[in-house]
Formats: structure tokens, C-alpha cells, sequence
């Protein structure tokens, strides 16, 4: 599994973005033997299911691969299409834990994606689903392939990208869906998988 190293030391107080929104980058937060273990274990124990989505009142089944987690039945309903959660694995509530340690927030769902290679990808979008909640906070952990991950915003249309490593944490919070799109960029150089796991809280 690659893994990037970074050349400098990671603030991850640091706020990606310019203005109307907070994205913290942590970089790698598993050495790579970790982060390989935990790829292979959520790719083979994980029920991967296509994503459906609804564009134009066309139902399109993607290439992506998703799968719902949640402490409770919770739906989560996006892009027209519904999802009732399904129990955390042993693996996913220790990520959890780490991760609500890191960011001293707490979440209860997750919704995990796989991306078998660089020709499948996220198009804009925001995560401001009224099931979120207002300013939610979004934190995402990401195995396997290096991608490019990018801002947008939505009235200046300025845009900040950066590249998700093996095992590293991204937190998106604040006013930051309010504002900006994001987007998993494709790539044909990116031959390798990556999931990507985005633990969220949804309000009752």
C-alpha cells in the first residue's frame, strides 16, 4: 500500500480553507502496517453495496461501493436515495474512539465508501443534509490509494485541494457545507483502492 510521507511537521490546527468554514488536515494517524491491517479488514468484512443515486429522475447505480453504520436504525437519505444503518464492526467503533479522541467530539454514524481505483470519484457536493444538522461535523479517515480532495466555494467559486494519505484524518466543520463543495477529484494515474470512512452525528 503506498504511503506518503509528509516532509514537514502536520499542524493539524492549521484551517485549510480561506474564510467561511473550518477544514483541519491531521495527516497520517496509523503507521503503515496499521493502516494496511485496517484496509484489508474493512475491504473483506465490510457488506459493500453499489450506491444508487437520482439524477435528472434518472436512477443511477454507481461504480462506488457504500455501506451505512450507524448506534441506532438511523436512514440517511441523500442524492434521493435512502439508507437504514447497520451495526458498527469491532474495527469501525475503534476508529471511532480514536477519532472522537483526536477531534474531542463524539459521533454516531459513518457512512463508508470504496473506490475500487482513480476512475471512480465524488462529484460537488455538500454534506448538509437536514439530518446533519446546521455546522455538523464531519470527520474523515481514508485507507489505501493517495487521492486528491478539493473546496470549492460557492459563491466565489475559489477553490482549495489537497491529498488524502494512507490512514490520515481530514475534519470538516463550522460553517464549511453551508459554504463550500467538495469533491473526490478522478484520476487514470490512480490504479489502486481507497475507502474512505466519514463518521457523522445524526440528530435524533
Amino acid at each position: 500500500m503506498n504511503q506518503q510521507k509528509s516532509l514537514f511537521q502536520i499542524d493539524s490546527n492549521l484551517n485549510i480553507l480561506p474564510k467561511n468554514g473550518v477544514v483541519n488536515y491531521y495527516g497520517c494517524i496509523l503507521d503503515p502496517h496499521t493502516s494496511d491491517s485496517n484496509f484489508d479488514t474493512l475491504l473483506n468484512t465490510v457488506v459493500w453495496k453499489n450506491d444508487e443515486t437520482f439524477i435528472y429522475g434518472r436512477q443511477i447505480v454507481t461504480a462506488r461501493k457504500v455501506a451505512w453504520i450507524g448506534d441506532t436504525n438511523y436512514s440517511y437519505s441523500y442524492s434521493g436515495t435512502t439508507k437504514q444503518a447497520t451495526q458498527w464492526t469491532p474495527l469501525l467503533l475503534k476508529l471511532k474512539s480514536q477519532v472522537e479522541h483526536l477531534t474531542k467530539e463524539k459521533y454516531n454514524s459513518c457512512l463508508l465508501n470504496l473506490y475500487h481505483n482513480g476512475s471512480e470519484g465524488m462529484a460537488w457536493h455538500s454534506d448538509d443534509e437536514a439530518s446533519l444538522g446546521k455546522n455538523t461535523t464531519i470527520a474523515s479517515v481514508s485507507f489505501g490509494a493517495i487521492r486528491k480532495f478539493a473546496f470549492k466555494h460557492k459563491k466565489t467559486k475559489e477553490t482549495v485541494s489537497l491529498m488524502l494519505e494512507h490512514g490520515s484524518l481530514l475534519i470538516m466543520k463550522g460553517e464549511t457545507q453551508t459554504h463550500w463543495l467538495h469533491s473526490l477529484l478522478k484520476s487514470t494515474k490512480v490504479q489502486d483502492a481507497r475507502i474512505n470512512l466519514t463518521f457523522r452525528t445524526i440528530i435524533h
